[in-house]
């Protein structure tokens, strides 16, 4: 049955308060999602579809509100992008309860799925947490931002990011410069994600004053790393010696994150991956968690979760 239903806004919120940009083409995006008519007024929108279809729609413009008026401030692309693309029974409130505030100034990170919200409640409750997925749905962002929201609290003292330092289906041949130089296109990712949590000048001090570490797991070797906050990306690309190496150097009072994507190792056809090995070993351990993303989680260009789909469909015929 077709229906037509009004949705009023609550003083203070319209689509141009919110940031949303193009008025005209957010309501055609929300037109193409939903298969709904949408027509907009100073303080209303009014939306036509299938009974079911303007649920949905109706429901997505009440998130949109709820967040604007929970943030108290203009929202940006992620944010609509996240509620557009909502396809869970949580509600925007319980996402907002387990935002995570990182530096002044910096806007909180919000979960942007179900399975974001049960990956920033185990890393809050366990010492060990597994992020495994496909790339874009948020293992490594996510994780940072718990880390840098821990260091600001005073519940850990340091920070360390690390990752293989391999290769991603090229040779990149000699590289020249100084050490920190030669291993920096490896490290790249995690840089972008920290300097997003804290502003770039402090946290380039931390860096330079050794509290935040940003280092190839080969450098982990030895080291008994206490009171931090670790996060090892790219796990897929461990070797089973380098995994054990790694999980054995957690001291007293740290945190350890692994984020990896099995299906993306870049290790050589005779070696095993130490990720898919610490998936099989550790399954019993009731201490460490294992949170697994779907395509379904990706929240970066809405593109890319049909081409992961569309890759997966390929291998497995």
């Amino acid at each position: 049955m077709v229906t037509t239903e009004r949705f009023y806004f609550e003083p203070g919120f319209s689509f141009r308060a919110a940031g949303m940009g193009d008025e005209v083409r957010l309501l055609e995006r929300f037109g193409s999602i939903f298969s709904v008519a949408v027509a907009a007024r100073e303080n209303w929108v009014e939306v036509t579809g299938e009974d079911g279809a303007t649920a949905r729609a109706l429901k997505a413009l009440n998130d949109l509100q709820t967040l604007f008026l929970l943030r108290r401030r203009e929202l940006d692309r992620a944010d609509v992008e996240t509620i557009l693309r909502q396809n869970s029974t949580v509600s925007i409130q319980s996402l907002w309860e387990t935002r995570v505030t990182v530096a002044p100034g910096k806007r909180e990170i919000l979960p942007r799925s179900a399975r974001q919200k049960e990956y920033l409640e185990a890393i809050g409750k366990h010492d060990v947490v597994f992020g495994i997925g496909p790339a874009g749905t948020g293992k490594t962002y996510l994780a940072m931002a718990m880390a840098v929201a821990m260091f600001i609290r005073g519940d850990v003292s340091r920070i360390i990011l690390t990752r293989p330092a391999r290769e991603s289906g090229e040779k990149l041949g000699f590289l020249p410069g100084s050490l920190e130089e030669k291993v920096s296109p490896y490290l790249r990712p995690l840089y972008d994600a920290l300097f997003d949590m804290m502003p770039q000048e402090e946290a380039s001090s931390l860096i330079a004053r050794n509290i935040i570490e940003v280092a190839p797991l080969a450098f982990m070797r030895g080291r008994t790393l206490n009171n931090a906050f670790i996060i090892l990306d790219e796990a897929q690309n461990t070797t089973e010696e380098q995994m054990l190496m790694f999980l054995t150097r957690m001291g007293f009072g740290s945190r350890c994150v692994i984020t990896g994507d099995p299906s993306q190792s870049d290790l050589a056809k005779h070696e095993k991956s130490g990720l898919t090995r610490a998936l099989e070993s550790l399954k019993s351990i009731r201490e460490i968690a294992f949170v697994f993303f779907t395509p379904r989680d990706v929240v970066r260009h809405a593109l890319l979760e049909k081409i992961i789909t569309a890759y997966n469909c390929t291998q497995e015929q």
